[in-house]
């Protein structure tokens, strides 16, 4: 495994990861994948999208 691998699956950055939610996108392709849906997930910019205007609709789903 490489430096950079073994960098990205340390504790720290994992943890930086979740605490800024940039580990958002593989939990959606986790929850995907075992739920079996039939359609192909977004991809990751079309997620993202969609989150910021789910966001913007509903103010109270943030905490700023």
């Amino acid at each position: 495994m490489g430096l950079l691998m073994r960098l990205r699956e340390s504790a720290p950055v994992r943890f930086a990861a979740g605490v800024l939610g940039a580990d958002k996108y593989r939990g959606y392709l986790e929850y995907h994948r075992r739920a079996g849906l039939a359609d192909p997930p977004m991809t990751e910019r079309e997620y993202w999208r969609r989150l910021a205007e789910h966001q913007e609709a509903h103010p109270g789903a943030r905490c700023c």
